[in-house]
């Protein structure tokens, strides 16, 4: 199994380039922050459609199949299986949902359909509570994932690197390292494919021995992951070392006096459109999504 295909998450999508592609990555970090943001305090409904305007966002930016299909699979299971365990738990009122009959002396406004107990099967009890949490919870893990991966997908490492340090710019007054702490999320976001092909490369090695768990016992068989624990670790220290010997040999000493500039930020035409886009989305989000 290929990890770095079947299992691209927040891997850069380099081919096909798409339109997020080409967008800056100030502009794709706002839109970022405004589906993290939006989210808070706001309906069920609004989570909803928060959540549907990503999965839109990806059909219309014309992502592969082969790349969302197994990226949104896993999540939408993970999401459904959230909104069903959040549904059947207890939703933490006491509240007895015992039906009345009016009194006939009095007058009463005409009798309506609501139940505050949707589904009542044995273990399956469903109230409207709880299942407005579900939808909340659910919602919420899909999009903070999905948001952030999508981000990841169509932004380059150097692209996010250098929109931060543009953003954190004025931090600099404040004597804030910013060169090197952009340098170090660059190296981290590099450093992401290298840890999926050690565990791929070490998954095919234990598959090639043919390892029969269920003779080897609980007991050997913890003994052998926690080996395979410490291959890892060690191939991934030494990668790092790599790494540092790499950047010590070309005479690295800061990263002020060895930057290098990838890409030249500047705000086009689309851009400038997608930013305009953000105020009729938090006009929308106050005025439907409400504040809870």
């Amino acid at each position: 199994m290929d990890l770095l295909r079947s299992l691209p998450i927040g891997l850069y999508l380099d081919k096909p380039i798409t339109w997020l592609h080409k967008l800056d990555s100030r502009v794709k970090f706002a839109w970022l922050m405004a589906f993290l943001a939006a989210p808070l305090l706001a309906n069920a409904w609004w989570r909803l459609v928060i959540a549907g305007l990503l999965i839109v966002l990806t059909f219309a930016a014309r992502i592969p199949v082969r790349v969302w299909r197994q990226q949104m699979g896993w999540l939408v299971f993970l999401s459904v299986l959230v909104l069903f365990l959040t549904a059947i738990t207890p939703d933490g009122l006491s509240v007895d949902s015992v039906p009345r009959l009016p009194d006939a002396s009095l007058t009463l406004p005409p009798v309506t359909d609501y139940q505050y107990v949707l589904v009542d099967k044995g273990k399956i009890f469903i109230t409207r509570r709880s299942l407005d949490l579900a939808v909340r919870v659910s919602t919420l893990v899909f999009t903070l994932i999905y948001s952030t991966n999508l981000f990841l997908l169509t932004t380059a490492p150097e692209e996010i690197t250098a929109g931060l340090e543009d953003l954190m710019s004025p931090l600099r007054r404040l004597g804030w390292p910013i060169t090197e702490i952009t340098l170090t999320l660059t190296l981290s976001l590099r450093f992401i494919p290298l840890v999926l092909e050690e565990v791929q490369n070490l998954g095919r090695s234990i598959q090639t021995r043919a390892i029969e768990w269920r003779k080897l016992g609980w007991k050997r068989s913890a003994k052998v992951w926690l080996t395979v624990v410490e291959t890892l670790f060690e191939n991934l220290l030494r990668r790092a070392e790599q790494i540092a010997v790499a950047m010590e040999v070309r005479g690295f000493t800061s990263p002020n006096e060895h930057r290098v500039q990838w890409h030249q930020l500047r705000l086009k035409t689309p851009d400038w459109i997608a930013l305009a886009t953000l105020i009729p989305f938090w006009v929308a989000r106050f005025v439907l999504g409400g504040l809870e």
